[in-house]
């Protein structure tokens, strides 16, 4: 391929990372028409020009991770909201239900807190969703660990530690990213760690993810002993992602919209 195709391809590249702050190495190819390696190719020397970061699967805009839980509680609002609705529809009288924190998982105590089930405890991290929750008039317990100022939740070895005390029934586990390989991620080692065990300890977990989830990868990627029962999405996902999940048994539950 000649040089002018190619650097217009990484100036191109460069314009989706920075409008769409993450890309996976599958959607570049299909996009440009090429293959997955040259793509690879192209991302590591965007990354050693310092332009992007790779990550496993594609890459993030340069320094970026998360955006900020403000801007992601207003993105795809009617979306995560369906998640919720769908989420907190197969909570039941009676159960211990653990709640990650995250802007779509706050719409599945938003939904909760509607609904009012009798007899249900939660167990959360958001201080916001604990508050939420317990003025509906459930039972709530904060898992005590370090605040996140962002997210406004506890985080830390002091929530994995805590979790090990509880007993859950169903947990709902928020993710960064979902890569056409059916890699479930997050964007730090610790959050991973933390979901990981929060999935480990349930009965039952779900995750959940809108669709702006899809195709994103984020560099630590959350692992199981028992694969989750579903994952929780706002839209069907791309075909290889979903015989990438069905593999891992792991089935794409599409909420319906109101």
């Amino acid at each position: 391929m000649s040089r002018p195709i190619a650097a217009k391809r990484l100036y191109d590249i460069l314009e989706r990372v920075d409008a769409e702050r993450s890309v996976s190495v599958e959607a570049l190819a299909e996009s440009f028409g090429v293959s997955r390696e040259t793509i690879r190719r192209d991302l590591k020397a965007l990354a050693a020009q310092g332009r992007l970061d790779v990550v496993h699967g594609g890459a993030l805009k340069r320094g970026v991770g998360e955006p900020p839980y403000a801007e992601r509680i207003r993105e795809n609002a009617a979306g995560k909201t369906a998640i919720g609705r769908a989420a907190a529809a197969l909570i039941e009288p009676g159960m211990v239900v653990l709640l990650d924190s995250g802007a779509t998982t706050h719409a599945v105590a938003v939904a909760l807190a509607a609904s009012s089930p009798k007899d249900v405890s939660v167990c959360a991290t958001s201080l916001v969703d604990a508050l939420l929750l317990s003025r509906a008039g459930l039972k709530v317990t904060v898992l005590g660990g370090e605040v996140d100022p962002d997210d406004g939740a506890t985080v830390g070895v002091d929530v994995i530690a805590a979790l090990a005390r509880h007993r859950v029934d169903l947990v709902f586990v928020g993710v960064g990213g979902i890569t056409m390989e059916g890699d479930v991620t997050v964007f730090s080692r610790l959050a991973a760690e933390t979901r990981s065990v929060m999935i480990d300890i349930a009965r039952q977990s779900y995750l959940i993810a809108d669709h702006g989830k899809f195709g994103r990868a984020g560099p630590a990627r959350i692992t199981w002993t028992r694969a989750p029962a579903g994952v929780i999405v706002d839209a069907p996902p791309p075909r290889q992602m979903k015989a990438s999940l069905a593999a891992q048994q792991i089935p794409c539950l599409v909420a319906k919209a109101s």
